[in-house]
């Protein structure tokens, strides 16, 4: 998974690569922290093609999702923000969590 800072122009670009457990989540717990923390657009790269194809899902040909980008924005640093993606070979969601 790719995290990389859309905005403000002055502190764009990627952040981090990271991998997650067996249960999805990250093993070092929230991806912002401190001053990486900021108002702005943010946008996260799920690489789902690789992930199934790692776990050998009987899928053959060009992966129907392959990339999933989730663009979204912080207002209020003070707050939590959980963005979550549920992914199937076939399709997608995500909100905002608690």
């Amino acid at each position: 998974i790719h995290l990389k800072r859309l905005s403000p122009p002055e502190s764009a670009g990627f952040i981090a690569e990271y991998k997650t457990n067996s249960d999805g989540r990250l093993p070092s717990g929230p991806a912002l922290k401190g001053t990486d923390f900021q108002v702005g657009v943010y946008e996260w790269t799920f690489f789902v093609g690789d992930y199934f194809a790692s776990k050998n899902n009987e899928l053959t040909g060009t992966p129907f999702l392959d990339e999933v980008p989730i663009r979204f924005g912080i207002d209020d640093p003070e707050e939590h923000y959980h963005v979550p993606l549920l992914v199937s070979p076939w399709s997608f969601s995500t909100y905002r969590g608690s």
